[in-house]
């Protein structure tokens, strides 16, 4: 018998044990024995919860109980639940978690610490889709050359019925949060915070690369309008908020932010509240991985199916990332201001004579080769100018719209979109 200590007993604690009570005989076939929640920590006590376990609100009871083998983190946060993981890795118990934030900032530490013994995370990057054994197990025999995923649910629904639909962002982030997706401070879905801790998770398996989410470019999509939307539509893209990771020589890009994808893309397909992930192997080419990424029930699969891992494995995982020299020798982060990609650009100005050619002379003068040009009527007498570039630099890209936005004829700040 395997005892399991779930800290987090909320919307996917619950569905854990509820999942290992209702698939009991099944998971017991496949684990080689029977598991069993011994205890889950709650932060209140009297809460009805429809579960028949012994709770308590000490995690310190849980990873310190002797007879709990695996300890399943679901608390959220960062240097909390760290300290608490430590302590069971300490006393030698092996661990699952959910918690992409945790994983963000630690889990190198995490790897040091957990040494041989088992540590599992699959939950903690795009729900129920098997992303991370993918990555670390079934293309270990690749270099990765890209990984493109759609890994925030919230903002992918807002994008989609937006297209769909017509719909404006602050529409459809209140009809969101009313349907709970988007939380009443939705700032970490929507501003590309979410994604980046999962992005940096999956390049840590690719590439070895340790950073944390304050080294690389995070934008969301509040600057998402219908301008852009219906340029994207007439050019043949759809908009999504995209986690990118990405090796060039020595370098790797790792970038949050909306995009315009070619609707040939197979990962510009994926609407709605799914996840997707786009990976592209030097040997195998590309494979996509499409499913629900939050939720309770998906969240918990994963989290179950780990626990079943590490039950035919004995307790033992090593290593926990999936290498235990370097990975790949000498790769550097790329600073934002070196990527070269094609960009949308829309600028508000003044609708009188004069405004483009200046405006495309800036263009000239920092190496920007413009492909494509709309104009299109704002209210009071005001123009939208609508821009896509030829790959441009980053760096040159953000010196000419400080430059522009400086204009007299200009209205409003410059909203840019890259082109992927």
């Amino acid at each position: 018998m395997l005892k399991v200590g779930v800290i987090g007993v909320g919307t996917v604690g619950t569905a854990v044990v509820q999942i290992l009570e209702d698939n009991k005989e099944m998971i017991t076939a496949r684990a080689g024995t029977e598991v069993v929640v011994k205890t889950g920590v709650v932060r209140t006590l009297n809460k009805e919860r429809g579960i028949d376990i012994a709770l308590t609100s000490d995690p310190y009871e849980v990873v310190n109980d002797p007879e709990i083998d695996i300890v399943v983190e679901l608390m959220g946060g960062v240097e909390g639940p760290f300290d608490v993981v430590k302590k069971a890795l300490e006393n030698g118990k092996a661990v699952v978690t959910a918690n992409k934030a945790l994983l963000a900032y630690h889990r190198y530490e995490l790897q040091e610490l957990a040494g041989d013994l088992a540590f599992e995370y699959e939950a903690s990057v795009a729900g129920g889709i098997p992303i991370i054994n993918a990555l670390r197990d079934g293309l270990s025999a690749n270099h990765i050359e890209s990984i493109k995923g759609i890994m925030n649910g919230t903002c992918n629904y807002m994008l989609t019925k937006m297209t769909e639909e017509g719909v404006a962002f602050d529409a459809i982030l209140k009809e969101s949060q009313e349907l709970g997706y988007a939380e009443a401070d939705p700032t970490f879905d929507i501003g590309g915070f979410d994604a980046a801790h999962k992005l940096l998770i999956l390049a840590s398996i690719a590439y070895g690369i340790d950073v944390k989410p304050e080294d690389i470019l995070i934008e969301g999509i509040e600057s998402v309008t219908q301008e852009d939307i219906a340029f994207a539509k007439e050019f043949g893209y759809a908009v999504k908020l995209l986690g990118i990771a990405k090796r060039d020589g020595d370098a790797v890009e790792l970038r949050v932010h909306a995009a315009l994808i070619s609707k040939e893309q197979m990962i510009a397909k994926i609407d709605g509240v799914m996840n997707g992930v786009s990976v592209i192997g030097d040997r195998v080419g590309e494979t996509l991985y499409y499913g629900p990424g939050a939720g309770g029930d998906a969240t918990a699969s994963a989290v179950v199916a780990n626990i079943i891992d590490i039950a035919r494995a004995g307790g033992k995982r090593s290593p926990m990332l999936g290498y235990n020299t370097p990975l790949e020798h000498g790769l550097r982060l790329r600073p934002s201001d070196e990527i070269e990609t094609k960009y949308y650009l829309r600028i508000r100005v003044e609708d009188r004579p004069g405004v483009l050619a200046k405006i495309t002379q800036l263009f000239g003068e920092f190496e920007i080769s413009i492909e494509t040009m709309l104009q299109r009527p704002a209210s009071g007498g005001y123009a939208n100018l609508l821009f896509s570039t030829h790959c441009a630099v980053e760096g040159n890209m953000k010196e000419v719209l400080s430059q522009i936005e400086g204009l007299s004829f200009v209205m409003a700040k410059p909203v840019m979109i890259r082109i992927v």
